[in-house]
């Protein structure tokens, strides 16, 4: 951990910092539901990607992408990214845009092909996402179209692979 109280830095999840993880999304959501499928995702083994993020010593915020795939599909090389959360008094600090960014490099580092996320275009359009519709890929729950957003980590992945994308159980 970083010697300056107020550094900000993102790290992998670590088994100590799981209670810290429940506790930041129970806060930013107002409920723990969030919270539980991280747990449920995080149990099964499910978690891709699941990054922290701090300032000094304390956990602040939390992403995760997991595995999702297209209906008909075999090949699992594509992530959902939720949820995401941050302290409530440490929202609007640049701390969320600074886990998707963080999550997204190490996620095509690992060779994934594809993103996918469920929310508010206006925000996930700085980092590349568009409607997921534009690929031919329609989210399994019924949600507005511009709700729904995809981004290809490599280029060219998403082309003829249109279908209905799934998530894990625990996003029911």
């Amino acid at each position: 951990m970083p010697s300056n109280p107020g550094q900000r830095h993102v790290w992998i999840e670590r088994p100590e910092d799981v209670s810290a993880v429940q506790a930041i999304h129970t806060a930013a959501f107002g409920r723990p539901d969030e919270a539980r499928m991280v747990a449920a995702v995080r149990e099964v083994g499910a978690a891709a990607v699941a990054l922290v993020a701090g300032i000094g010593s304390r956990q602040v915020g939390h992403v995760l992408f997991s595995a999702v795939t297209i209906e008909g599909r075999t090949e699992p090389s594509g992530l959902g990214l939720a949820p995401i959360a941050v302290l409530p008094s440490e929202q609007r600090s640049g701390i969320g845009s600074r886990l998707i960014d963080a999550g997204l490099q190490r996620c095509r580092g690992l060779g994934y092909g594809y993103v996918v996320v469920l929310g508010n275009p206006a925000y996930y359009r700085r980092f590349g996402f568009t409607r997921a519709s534009s690929f031919g890929l329609r989210c399994e729950y019924a949600v507005p179209d511009e709700a729904f957003m995809a981004l290809e980590l490599q280029p060219g992945c998403l082309e003829a692979k249109p279908g209905v994308v799934r998530y894990l159980p625990a996003f029911v």
